[in-house]
């Protein structure tokens, strides 16, 4: 009988052990993407707080689930883990959006992408690595942002509006002003009517070549108005 009473303490304790272990590394992981999701959440971007909360606590979920089930039930202790990576694939794919001609989402793919990475190390007990690599994430994130923005080195999708009497002839000249700033027009479209026609047209570039294009749009005769519509921001 004491056998089995001790027997009984034993387990008890070594489910205790596991299971806390689990929730620790459950609630690391959550901490982490949670962070992470903050970040991106403050900068009002498609994937935040709850996106990367549930992308690395996931992550994690998979990782431990991974290894308890080939522990107790035999087999591959990564098998399950290793279907994570088409997974977060598949979802950063779908983060990748056409606007405007342009491309967008890349850096919100790239962060789904490592933040499974960080809830993954969580999940396998490896929170040192998982907190390095979120400190890393943030800080290119955050100081690597303002380091493009400051220098003009992102890259942004300027939409203009130009309007005139001719239609070919505010084509020709809008050519001719980005053949100037060498550039091209994207997505060119014509409205209006005679006498009086408008023309859409986006441009791709740095901020300080759109600042340039701007002012030579402004100083052409050719165009009755100009007007900049907006703009997409390459991630």
């Amino acid at each position: 009988m004491p056998d089995v009473h001790n027997s009984m303490t034993l387990l008890r304790s070594e489910m205790g052990t596991v299971v806390s272990s689990t929730i620790i590394r459950l609630v690391v992981a959550a901490i982490l993407g949670g962070i992470i999701g903050l970040e991106r959440q403050l900068r009002h971007k498609p994937a935040g707080l709850r996106t990367n909360l549930f992308i690395c606590f996931g992550s994690a979920m998979f990782t431990v689930l991974s290894d308890q089930l080939a522990g107790s039930l035999g087999g591959d202790h990564t098998r399950v883990a290793a279907q994570i990576i088409p997974g977060i694939g598949f979802i950063g794919a779908g983060s990748i959006l056409h606007s405007r001609g342009s491309v967008v989402g890349l850096t919100t793919a790239a962060t789904l992408f490592v933040v499974a990475s960080v809830g993954m190390a969580a999940g396998g007990g490896l929170y040192i690595t998982a907190i390095f690599a979120t400190g890393v994430i943030l800080i290119a994130l955050a100081l690597l942002g303002r380091l493009e923005r400051r220098f003009a080195m992102k890259s942004v999708l300027m939409t203009y509006e130009v309007t005139g009497t001719n239609a070919e002839a505010v084509l020709i000249e809008g050519n001719r002003i980005l053949d100037e700033a060498h550039n091209t027009m994207q997505n060119v479209r014509v409205g209006g009517m005679a006498g009086h026609v408008r023309v859409l047209f986006s441009v791709d570039g740095p901020r300080e070549d759109q600042d340039e294009i701007k002012i030579l749009l402004h100083q052409s005769s050719v165009f009755s108005t100009v007007n900049s519509l907006g703009a997409v921001e390459h991630e």
